[in-house]
């Protein structure tokens, strides 16, 4: 009962994982500026994501606009795009496979080892897509950091480090450890199954086997 809990609690770690890598890919918050000119009641934000950018003015409705060619996009965001992707399918595919292998479940039978494997499967690829996310999200901070800091750069070009980027770090971290949570099932379970083969003793040796060969070995000592 305590190691189901313990993969539940990695599916679901998992799970928020893959939520979150969902939201980071589609939150267009992995840019943001804002620009408060003197003496001018004016607001103005500029976020910018991998598939839009969005202005927001005070008292004014929020317009988006998806971008015209992807060459628009700096080398940071034209990767994250990519690798996104390919981490919400990879989420996705590890999510399904966990549900598989989960104790609670009758998929995959009763072979613990089986199950087991199927778990590791999992909490590779769950560890696989938090490191792909991690990439572009890091890379996007630091590259925002380094045009913040660049007295080269215009004020008007530089940006912040937008509510994706945390996002996108804490969705590593999850997805991370509910991969790790799971592949420790796969050599508990080869434990088990190494315990539960029987061995072959003298106890188990029936009585009337034992009794054929020692008069087998008298009848041949009378030839002698």
């Amino acid at each position: 009962m305590e190691s189901g809990a313990v993969q539940i609690a990695g599916l679901v770690l998992g799970g928020i994982g893959l939520v979150g890598t969902c939201a980071v890919t589609g939150l267009p918050q992995w840019r943001v500026t804002a620009f408060i000119e003197n003496n001018i009641v004016v607001f103005e934000t500029l976020w910018e994501g991998l598939w839009m950018n969005c202005i927001r003015q005070a008292n004014i409705r929020m317009q988006c606009k998806i971008y015209d060619s992807l060459l628009a996009l700096t080398p940071d965001l034209q990767a994250g795009r990519a690798l996104m992707c390919i981490a919400v399918l990879l989420s996705f595919l590890a999510f399904m496979i966990a549900i598989v292998g989960m104790k609670c479940t009758q998929c995959a039978g009763d072979n613990e080892r089986t199950k087991g494997l199927i778990l590791l499967i999992s909490g590779i690829s769950f560890i696989f897509a938090g490191a792909i996310v991690l990439i572009p999200v890091s890379w996007t901070a630091n590259q925002i950091i380094r045009d913040f800091y660049n007295p080269l750069v215009n004020a008007a070009q530089k940006r912040e480090l937008g509510e994706a980027i945390y996002i996108g770090w804490a969705t590593s971290l999850f997805l991370i450890a509910g991969g790790c949570i799971l592949c420790c099932f796969c050599r508990n379970s080869e434990k088990t199954y190494k315990y539960s083969i029987p061995h072959k003793s003298a106890s188990n040796i029936p009585r009337d086997a034992i009794a054929r060969k020692t008069s087998s070995l008298y009848s041949k000592s009378q030839y002698v």
